[in-house]
């Protein structure tokens, strides 16, 4: 994969980036989204693809991109294909910084150091390019204002805005109530961009974790002290 096209993680972060206090707009859950973008774009490099609420590896031949690749590499060892909201609810976080590094070593941001109450270090980030963030926006803007259905690639993009919050940043206040509905009709223009935004969702709702308590719930409660049990072979 070439770096002629920037990568739905990477257009996603630049979204996010505040322009004026140079920080990330929802941190808590832009992990999860851009967990959920390298999915979309391993799936637009042929790489994975929808199995149900899963995913599956149809091609582990890497894409060139490390990040990408590194998530790649993941799922496969996996071996069989994997429920969406389970890798996306994984122990992976930390996304937003490895492509804040990322993204800088490409040099379409660059870091301002300062301080915090006078003291503590910061880092802030800056768009290298402010055209490639507008370019991003007019695309969103665009499929809003038009009703024109988008590519691929930008439905998925306002898919994984909307499931991680940036609806708000983007669109803030009443005035841009109707930019983000519409924003949120986007989420069906892409089957794989919709099933990773719901799991994003999902995740952040607490759902990844019902299948266990819901296991847990059906378990048979302990008997009670001095009562023999009899386990038959096999039983679980």
């Amino acid at each position: 994969m070439g770096k002629s096209r920037r990568t739905i993680p990477e257009e996603l972060l630049l979204l996010a980036l505040d322009p004026t206090t140079g920080t990330t707009a929802q941190p808590q859950s832009l992990d999860l989204g851009l967990a959920g973008a390298q999915l979309v774009e391993l799936a637009l490099a042929g790489r994975i693809a929808p199995d149900g609420d899963r995913i599956a590896v149809v091609h582990p031949r890497p894409t060139g991109d490390p990040t990408l690749d590194s998530a790649l590499e993941l799922l496969r060892r996996r071996g069989s294909p994997v429920r969406a909201v389970h890798w996306i609810g994984g122990p992976r976080l930390g996304l937003r910084q490895t492509y804040l590094a990322h993204l800088e070593r490409c040099g379409m941001v660059h870091a301002v150091p300062g301080q915090m109450c006078g003291v503590l270090p910061t880092t802030r980030y800056q768009a290298s390019d402010s055209a490639v963030s507008r370019e991003i926006r007019s695309r969103l803007d665009s499929a809003i204002r038009t009703g024109v259905p988008p590519d691929p690639r930008t439905a998925a993009l306002a898919a994984l805005a909307h499931a991680v919050g940036l609806g708000k940043h983007l669109y803030p206040g009443n005035e841009g109530r109707s930019s983000r509905s519409r924003l949120r009709d986007l989420i069906r223009y892409d089957p794989m961009g919709g099933l990773v935004a719901h799991a994003v969702m999902d995740v952040q709702n607490g759902v990844a974790a019902q299948p266990k308590r819901a296991a847990a719930a059906a378990a048979p409660a302990p008997r009670a002290a001095g009562h023999s049990t009899m386990v038959r072979a096999g039983a679980r």
